[in-house]
């Protein structure tokens, strides 16, 4: 898969900041969205104290969730662990796993925030800059905004809400659990975000493509721990 080289990723905390104030105009969150035949899922693991991350990007087939590609990376980290630039400590090892990619999804769900953020552009985000597809961030936790809890049955929603903004939703995926918190990435807007995610969740309370890359990169940070082959 083909990426747009934006920056590099050799920065300080400050010049990150300053960075993400440039890059978040550039994202688009207005374009309904379009018909998709695949869908990706990225989620990375590790300790913020230890250096080592490990990414997966698993591609599946919208209609029947088959699997079609896999890829998971092990790097070390270069930037600290640091709330709000996050990004700069898991973006590049997630984009060497969608460099890998023979296949160029229609859409990506990601385990983190898009326009979810204080300075409007999180991990869903800032990888939908580089890869130019449309991005979703589908986040189990809430990191900022304010919102009412929606109702208990499967696609109740309330907006997500930040100094006056809507800046994503808070879904139940499935009825009675906890919600997911959505936003859009780039290139897609917050309705069609929603869709995908519901859409995707058909099992458990997150989208089948996440739950497969949650247990995707759980596999690989266990082999890599246990010092055995990584899985493929």
């Amino acid at each position: 898969m083909r990426l747009r080289a934006l920056h590099d990723w050799t920065l300080t905390t400050a010049e990150a900041r300053d960075l993400q104030l440039k890059l978040a105009p550039k994202i688009n969150t207005k374009t309904p969205l379009k018909p998709w035949r695949t869908v990706a899922a990225a989620d990375v693991s590790y300790n913020k104290f230890d250096p080592w991350l490990y990414a997966a990007v698993v591609v599946m087939k919208a209609d029947t969730f088959e699997l079609i590609e896999r890829v998971g990376v092990v790097r070390e980290a270069t930037f600290p662990y640091v709330p709000g630039l996050l990004t700069f400590r898991e973006a590049p090892a997630v984009l060497e796993a969608f460099a890998q990619l023979k296949t160029t999804p229609d859409v990506i769900l990601c385990d983190g925030q898009g326009i979810a953020h204080p300075r409007r552009i999180g991990l869903a985000s800032h990888l939908g800059l580089w890869l130019n597809v449309p991005t979703i961030g589908c986040a189990k936790s809430r990191y900022i905004g304010e919102y009412d809890e929606p109702g208990p049955e499967r696609g109740a929603r309330s907006p997500l809400v930040d100094d006056g903004e809507v800046i994503g939703a808070v879904l139940r995926s499935r009825a009675k659990v906890q919600p997911l918190f959505v936003s859009a990435g780039h290139r897609i807007d917050l309705e069609g975000a929603i869709s995908v995610v519901l859409d995707c969740a058909v099992k458990y309370r997150i989208p089948v493509p996440a739950a497969a890359a949650h247990g995707f990169v759980n596999e690989l940070r266990r082999a890599a721990v246990e010092g055995k082959p990584l899985p493929v």
